[in-house]
């Protein structure tokens, strides 16, 4: 039996998908998973140094992982209605924007990047220098609780926190583009630590409790540019595993997912270990909204809408351009 390194978060939509494959309910074709739980920031930085046989990321993280990794047809977040939100405590416009502190989800998230490509204030430094190398602590994320800033949170490999978390400054003015955990982000904007944030996964459903509002729908934004779905993370596979394992790895993942829609209440308990903090009704949410039929097989609008995000990033040079096809054919 093959045994292969298997990334994803601890977030609703993503237990959901992998529950029936990392708890032996369908048949995983003579291939065994060591699953490793951990924020998307971090399981990107840790695709960029090739640590994973295959991962969840961010499709901004893979525009700089297709020399390396190949993109899974199953697996995707994608669709429409669901992008990243700017929110803030004030009634701000998109002018007021010039010069604030927006905390952001990471550096490689699609929502920096959906952000960078909105507007070019927002382009403040290229996304592909690596963060310094950094060691997670080895408690569990939580999706929606505390632990989950212990491990997306950079490390040097001495145990010191890699600082600046600070990572540009807008023109003339105090504002910055702060990196932060995605679930510490509201919490900042309330305290006043930061003017704005860019808030993703559940702070879709939940910032009005905040008393937050909203200030741009980047989804909006791209399915009105575009016409497309947002494409906001996928499932990739290291391109030195061959076509064969790399296709077998991606039947497996999709009847994990068909396993789960079929018996939709059986991986609740699962979810919720890894989302103590979130209430079943935004689970329930969650799950809906980032899990469908783009993740049973991404189709070919939903490669159309992965290229064009890729495309307008190579553009505006944030990444570098890639001869290599998205998957494995």
């Amino acid at each position: 039996m093959r045994t292969l390194s298997l990334g994803y978060s601890p977030c609703p939509n993503d237990t959901f998908i992998f529950y029936a494959l990392v708890r032996g309910k369908i048949d995983t074709e003579n291939m065994g998973f060591k699953e490793a739980l951990l924020d998307v920031e971090t399981l990107n930085q840790m695709a960029l140094r090739s640590e994973l046989d295959i991962t969840k990321i961010s499709y901004h993280a893979f525009g700089h992982l297709r020399e390396d990794y190949c993109l899974l047809r199953s697996g995707s977040a994608i669709g429409r209605g669901c992008g990243p939100l700017v929110v803030a405590k004030e009634d701000y416009t998109l002018k007021d924007l010039r010069g604030k502190r927006i905390a952001i989800p990471g550096r490689l998230t699609t929502a920096n990047l959906l952000l960078q490509l909105f507007s070019s204030i927002f382009n403040l430094q290229p996304s592909n220098p690596p963060l310094p190398p950094f060691t997670p602590l080895e408690s569990p994320a939580i999706c929606g609780g505390d632990d989950i800033g212990k491990i997306s949170i950079p490390y040097r490999k001495d145990g010191a926190l890699t600082p600046p978390f600070l990572t540009g400054f807008t023109k003339g003015g105090r504002g910055g583009i702060i990196e932060m955990p995605f679930n510490k982000i509201m919490d900042a904007v309330v305290k006043g630590d930061v003017d704005a944030g860019l808030i993703i996964h559940e702070g879709r459903f939940t910032y009005p409790s905040y008393g937050l509002k909203k200030v741009l729908d980047l989804g909006e934004w791209w399915e009105n540019d575009t016409g497309l779905p947002v494409p906001l993370g996928g499932v990739l596979a290291k391109r030195n595993l061959g076509k064969d394992l790399i296709k077998r790895a991606d039947s497996v993942i999709r009847k994990s997912i068909e396993y789960a829609l079929k018996h939709r209440d059986e991986p609740k308990f699962y979810i919720k270990q890894h989302s103590q903090e979130l209430e079943e009704e935004v689970i329930e949410q969650h799950i809906t909204l980032y899990v469908n039929d783009y993740s049973l097989d991404i189709g070919e609008e939903g490669l159309s809408a992965v290229r064009e995000l890729l495309r307008k990033a190579e553009m505006k040079g944030i990444i570098k351009g890639s001869r290599n096809s998205l998957c494995v054919t």
